[in-house]
């Protein structure tokens, strides 16, 4: 462990660079086992979007005091004094203007600008969800400012009073503000896309470097004003290598990727994608040839209270092979079984509209595909695991849970295959956790020579990265993580480490326990992408195994992160 790069890289840290990946070092590792660290320029704070609401100084209201009622009920008139006058005088040019500003998920920032008051006053904050909040003014012309969290997303109207110490004259404004966040609510799954017979596209291939332009907003009861959206991308009849990139219509296209293919495959892919203000995303082909791509939305954000996300510690609830959660033996073709995910583990009993899911498929004996998809429903057409005779292969699902608090898994394929499950997460209305979504960006490529320099992930090896130590907020983030150059047949794990960021600095961390679960499968020589929906334990710190005995090249690249303040 290189602790004295670690230790040179942590006053960065200090000043506000939180993603800042550092390694462990595995005893006995094989060669280009990885140490050192790395230090993208990304702050999670800086990453998202801050958005910025304004009532000026002139849409202020003066608050004019009611005159007394006389025993008839009528207002009486009274000459005003010499003192009110003057009151009045001044209340003429006293005014009130608001900025607001979001600065996390459920939080927001007001700047109260009081002009032409030279006096003291006080400053009442109605935030529009029942609470209030007082702060003063010291004449000044300097802003006050005042802060508060939401405790669920949405639109509010924030009315602002500044009332003068002297005279007692009240001046309001209004401003209306959204909250960062997005929540998530539960779809289909639903076939979008299928360039194979003209679903969602024209009936042809997308050619080389060009992109697939797919409707997600009003697209059947998918509503304006959606955020983001989960899509399970199937790239398939390919004859050359190459990638896709999904991103939003209007934005320029990002240099990560999310799903890579080699002639011949049948590759899916989980994203979570930014929607956008047109309500498309792009899908862009970066290979040689042209290929045929399909699209299922499994759900969406938005920016009003729905389902926050609470993310665990991968925890297995199906393995066929050894009767984990079901029984014990393959799945015949074209057969089901349910998944009890309400009440079991750390889901709680009731409430849950979604889970998080890792599903492999492994010892397959023909060609086909896993289906995930609610209990008491009928099996849609979508795919979440495409799966090639004898292969091992996983994917991240996200299904709603059935009224029973169930899920439903089938082998599409001809014959038997054994699956196995591992929860990750789950939606649901009491979870506090809102999406955030960031331009995408590259946190780590082992490959890199010049920003990591230390060569591939060794076997039974583990990299932490410190993504938020010292946030608690942040509870998880959206990867993905591709692994290239495999010398061994293996899996890569993904989970929170139980060691702090001090604990690495002063070298006392220890050894955590490897995972059993698995993020992505993969055989010799194969480039195998998986998205990670990854929880950041207590720490801030998440680890990745690479549970081979050979090494392997680790890509990781960030699109945003789930936060509950």
């Amino acid at each position: 462990m290189s602790y004295r790069r670690l230790a040179a890289s942590a006053a960065i840290l200090a000043a506000g660079i939180s993603f800042l990946p550092g390694t462990a070092q595995a005893a006995d590792p094989a060669a280009g086992g990885a140490q050192g660290l790395t230090t993208p320029d990304l702050v999670p704070a800086d990453a998202v979007n801050k958005t910025k609401f304004s009532s000026p100084a002139a849409e202020s209201t003066l608050q004019t005091p009611t005159a007394p009622k006389s025993s008839l009920g009528s207002p009486q008139p009274t000459a005003p004094t010499a003192g009110a006058m003057a009151a009045e005088a001044a209340a003429a040019d006293f005014q009130v203007g608001v900025d607001a500003y979001t600065v996390s998920a459920h939080g927001i920032l007001i700047d109260t600008w009081v002009e032409n008051l030279a006096t003291s006053a006080s400053v009442t904050v109605a935030w529009g969800d029942g609470a209030t909040t007082n702060a003063s003014y010291d004449g000044s012309g300097q802003p006050v400012t005042s802060e508060h969290t939401y405790a669920e997303l949405g639109t509010y109207t924030v009315k602002v009073t500044v009332t003068d110490s002297g005279t007692g004259t009240a001046v309001t404004n209004e401003v209306q503000i959204t909250t960062e966040g997005s929540d998530y609510t539960p779809y289909g799954p639903t076939r979008l896309l299928d360039t194979r017979n003209g679903t969602g596209a024209p009936k042809a291939k997308i050619a080389k470097y060009t992109s697939a332009k797919v409707k997600i907003a009003g697209n059947g009861g998918i509503p304006a004003g959606v955020t983001a959206v989960v899509l399970n991308v199937t790239v398939t009849n390919t004859t050359s290598g190459g990638h896709v990139t999904a991103y939003a219509d209007g934005d320029e296209r990002p240099t990560t990727s999310n799903v890579n293919f080699a002639p011949g495959q049948t590759v899916p892919n989980l994203v979570i994608v930014p929607v956008g203000a047109n309500g498309y995303v792009n899908l862009y082909n970066g290979g040689w040839e042209s290929v045929d791509l399909i699209a299922d939305v499994t759900g969406y954000f938005t920016q009003s209270a729905s389902s926050g996300y609470t993310p665990l510690a991968p925890e297995r609830f199906v393995d066929t092979r050894n009767g984990t959660g079901t029984a014990q033996g393959q799945v015949a073709g074209y057969g089901s079984f349910n998944v009890q995910i309400a009440g079991k583990g750390k889901v709680p009993a009731s409430g849950v509209k979604a889970v998080a899911l890792n599903v492999t498929v492994t010892n397959p004996k023909s060609d086909g595909h896993l289906t995930v998809y609610p209990s008491g429903q009928s099996a849609p057409t979508a795919s979440n695991v495409n799966f090639t005779a004898g292969q091992t292969i996983a994917n991240s699902v996200i299904v709603p849970v059935g009224p029973d608090g169930k899920i439903v898994v089938r082998n599409g394929g001809w014959n038997p295959a054994d699956v196995i499950v591992d929860v990750v997460g789950y939606y649901s209305p009491a979870s506090q956790g809102a999406y955030l979504p960031f331009q995408p960006e590259r946190l780590l490529d082992t490959r890199d020579a010049v920003n990591w320099g230390e060569g591939p992930l060794g076997g039974r090896d583990y990299i932490p990265l410190p993504l938020s130590p010292g946030e608690p907020g942040i509870t998880g983030f959206v990867l993905n993580s591709t692994v290239t150059n495999t010398r061994d047949n293996g899996f890569l794990a993904v989970s929170p480490d139980p060691n702090t960021f001090d604990d690495y600095m002063n070298e006392t961390a220890t050894r955590p326990a490897a995972p059993t679960s698995s993020t992505l499968n993969w055989t010799v020589g194969k480039t195998v992408p998986n998205l990670v929906q990854a929880s950041t334990g207590a720490n801030g710190i998440v680890d990745f195994w690479n549970q081979s005995d050979g090494d392997t090249d680790l890509i990781v690249d960030v699109f945003g992160m789930y936060q509950d303040n």
